[in-house]
């Protein structure tokens, strides 16, 4: 089992919940998983080709990932971030 950190702006989808058990082997599945507790999130964070959505940032632990086919080790950290903008 994985935890996965949701960023503030997600958390209306989580019920507020900030952390997250989901199950998987890849942090495809994790997302799957987390999309089957709280529908429609995964769309906010993978677009339709099944890539990570521009404005957003995943990390396994401190490794940035580019590939949602990344495998997950039992108690593994999945972190989401939403990318800031401003000027």
């Amino acid at each position: 089992m994985a935890q996965v950190l949701i960023p503030s702006q997600l958390q209306s989808y989580t019920g507020g919940a900030s952390r997250v058990e989901v199950q998987g082997a890849t942090v495809a599945a994790a997302l799957d998983d987390l999309d089957r507790q709280f529908p429609g999130i995964r769309f906010r964070v993978i677009d339709e080709q099944d890539r990570i959505r521009r404005h957003m940032r995943i990390f396994v632990g401190q490794d940035r990932q580019f590939d949602i086919g990344r495998t997950l080790d039992e108690g593994d950290e999945v972190l989401i971030f939403g990318a800031l903008s401003g000027g």
